[in-house]
């Protein structure tokens, strides 16, 4: 259904790559370097981060994998910057027991976005194993086709936030 990393327990690297995205932070960091290569400096204005506190979290991806060093450039005032940009790893880790970190960024993300440019869905459905495989397989899908296409040169911003997830409201209850 995707290429999502396997990932052996016990590894020390995929352990480390699974405390990297564990970080609200760090995953918002990811976003911001997804389409626009940032700096360290860049991205603690953005995140309104202490610069060495970002400087860790900076580094923290960059050691295993999630961010990569582009070829450093002169700043403002001729200071040498090294600009970051995302591998784009994050989409295909898996996110076992960490799923709620990306609930988090999703809120901390739409803080300050306004009502009116909010466009939400709440779907409850009742389906087999066969419908339920295919409905995820497809929205997968959807997902991976537009990622794929990578971004319109012409193109806004914009954020999907999905999450899919047994309804226990009220358990048990039968569609009327």
């Amino acid at each position: 259904m995707d290429d999502r990393i396997e990932l052996t327990p016990g590894d020390p690297v995929d352990e480390a790559r699974l405390r990297a995205i564990g970080s609200p932070l760090r995953l918002r960091v990811l976003r911001l370097c997804a389409f626009e290569s940032r700096t360290n400096k860049e991205l603690a204005e953005l995140l309104g981060v202490n610069p060495g506190t970002m400087l860790h979290h900076v580094r923290t991806l960059v050691q295993t994998g999630f961010l990569a060093a582009e070829p450093e450039r002169a700043g403002a005032q001729g200071a040498r910057e090294v600009p970051y940009r995302a591998t784009g790893l994050s989409w295909r880790m898996p996110l076992p027991e960490r799923s709620r970190v990306l609930v988090e960024v999703f809120l901390q993300q739409i803080e300050r976005v306004d009502p009116d440019d909010l466009d939400t869905a709440w779907l409850g459905l009742r389906l087999n194993d066969e419908h339920r495989e295919e409905f995820q397989g497809r929205l997968h899908d959807l997902l991976e086709e537009f990622k794929e296409r990578g971004p319109d040169a012409d193109g806004e911003a914009y954020s999907v936030f999905t999450a899919f997830h047994p309804d226990f409201n009220p358990p048990g209850a039968e569609r009327g």
